[in-house]
């Protein structure tokens, strides 16, 4: 999993987006002191291993060439997914361990507000005109209904019947939802027509659904297993309940329950999970996200250099990492 040119971008403008969020911080004046002690707190607890703050940059340079009027997109992004992650991580079975100095408690307030009213208070600070600073606040209040939509289903964790229909629903609520807010916005920023907008928000979708087939391969190839751990259905579970031999697919649902607390059922589920003929239709469907994902940068055209670095990314996100039978 390669650093790609988006990273080059991060280290670029770091400094700029932890500097536009510390300026929301300090911005809640000394009354909020528990606020902000308890958001930086989270922001700390909370590390991004891959810096996707960047992604509303690049899409606003590939309209205009400048990344830099985005910054403070990259806080709101940065914002939103510290709270969606944390909350994530306490909504599954397994917990989520509480900021150091913070308790869950506190924390659980600092995400609140840290993926809501704070990112909305950006926008709101923006000199902008009105409408536009009226369309970036409803992109963030809207994107929460359908994110936590696919949370509550992926929280069910229903093996029995489950197809790979309703693991893409899931996924285009819980993470292709935020990304879809966030390039949304990016190009509303930029000044985008309407048309443009809309096709950015389906990339963002599309990506997002992508990222989180990453993810759900990285978690099993770093040995965390926090899918099996809290009884995820995810689109690979899926994949072999439709794709392995009958008596293979009768076992998958009774080694996904006992996979909660038992390590000998997680690895037995993960070799039945990696076996060929399901990998192959994993890696079909990741070819199918990726091309849709490729055909609408090429719709859209843009600013050559952030459209391959969005390129990139997208071949990143749709790569197929997991080896057979491993």
């Amino acid at each position: 999993m390669t650093s790609l040119a988006y990273r080059d971008l991060h280290r670029r403008v770091e400094a700029d987006i932890d500097a536009e969020v510390r300026t929301a911080l300090e911005g809640l004046g000394p009354e909020s002191e528990s606020v902000r002690n308890a958001i930086a707190g989270l922001l700390g607890h909370q590390q991004m291993k891959y810096p996707l703050s960047v992604l509303p940059l690049l899409v606003h340079a590939a309209e205009t060439g400048a990344p830099g009027p985005a910054v403070p997109l990259s806080a709101v992004h940065l914002l939103w997914w510290t709270s969606a992650c944390y909350l994530d991580d306490l909504a599954d079975s397994q917990g989520a361990s509480a900021p150091e100095r913070l308790g869950a408690n506190a924390a659980l307030l600092a995400a609140v507000v840290a993926g809501q009213a704070l990112p909305i208070r950006i926008v709101q600070a923006q000199p902008v005109p009105d409408a536009v600073r009226n369309a970036l606040t409803a992109e963030i209040v809207n994107c929460w209904f359908p994110a936590v939509e696919g949370q509550l289903r992926d929280l069910r964790g229903d093996t029995e019947g489950a197809a790979r229909e309703a693991v893409v629903t899931a996924y285009r609520g819980k993470s292709g939802a935020p990304f879809a807010m966030i390039t949304a916005m990016a190009a509303i920023w930029a000044g985008a027509d309407s048309g443009r907008i809309r096709l950015w928000r389906e990339f963002g979708e599309v990506f997002g659904m992508l990222w989180q087939l990453f993810n759900d391969q990285e978690d099993i190839l770093s040995g965390r297993n926090e899918d099996l751990r809290n009884g995820t259905v995810t689109y690979l579970l899926a994949c072999a309940l439709e794709e392995a031999a009958p008596e293979v697919r009768e076992r998958v649902p009774a080694l996904s329950a006992a996979a909660r607390t038992s390590e000998r059922a997680r690895q037995d589920l993960t070799a039945l999970l990696l076996a060929p003929d399901v990998l192959r239709r994993y890696r079909k469907d990741l070819d199918t996200f990726r091309d849709e994902a490729h055909r609408i940068l090429r719709e859209l055209g843009g600013h050559e250099e952030p459209l391959a670095a969005l390129g990139q990314l997208v071949d990143q996100s749709a790569g197929m990492y997991l080896p057979a039978g491993a």
